[in-house]
């Protein structure tokens, strides 16, 4: 894996131009938004999202509306029919189990229809602040390049991201590396020749 000097030189001149700030949110918001945003793009997500939630507020109002004005407002996000369904499940879970409260574990979160353990630890992280680092597709591939990783399965890229930071440093990097992966580190064809952190890099596959 990446020397450790190396690999946190790469990561400061990152935040430097990123400027990741940790912004905690509300947990529920956290939850759905995070499941809106599985497969689809951000600039559809958010959107929606904010249609969303200027109707709902919490579990509770998901179980007064049908499936089908959940749709409507979740439109166009993917697999929006496949997404109502798990919203309206979970919120009735969370709703006669947890009084209307998002758990704070990931073993409950992962409990819940639609969440796995990236959905689980945006949550954690965002949600509750807790030192967690979700692992998308932006993490996955940029942290096998950047040789923080040579795993290719979530839970262990998360397990080796987790040795290599520690305390508060951990709720940026998630942010970082999807922002860092939008912009240079592309998954199909990275943008080699104008990326920021070329001379640190230890890629062998460079496009160059």
């Amino acid at each position: 894996m990446n020397n450790k000097k190396t690999m946190l030189k790469i990561i400061f001149k990152l935040n430097k131009i990123y400027h990741v700030r940790v912004r905690r949110g509300n947990p529920f918001k956290v939850l759905i938004g995070t499941i809106l945003s599985q497969r689809t793009k951000d600039e559809v997500t958010w959107p929606a999202n904010d249609k969303l939630f200027r109707i709902v507020k919490k579990p509770e109002d998901f179980l007064k509306l049908s499936e089908k004005q959940i749709a409507d407002l979740i439109k166009p996000v993917g697999f929006y029919n496949q997404k109502t369904k798990r919203i309206k499940e979970l919120s009735k879970i969370l709703v006669e189990k947890y009084d209307g409260k998002v758990p704070k574990t990931r073993e409950e979160l992962m409990q819940l229809p639609g969440v796995g353990g990236k959905t689980a630890d945006c949550v954690i992280c965002f949600g509750f602040s807790e030192y967690v680092i979700p692992v998308d597709t932006h993490v996955s591939v940029v942290s096998r390049r950047l040789h923080l990783t040579k795993n290719k399965d979530p839970e262990k890229i998360r397990e080796d991201l987790h040795k290599i930071f520690k305390g508060k440093k951990r709720l940026i990097i998630n942010n970082l590396l999807v922002e860092f992966g939008k912009e240079y580190c592309t998954a199909r064809y990275p943008k080699c020749k104008i990326c920021p952190v070329l001379d640190l890099c230890p890629y062998e596959s460079k496009n160059l």
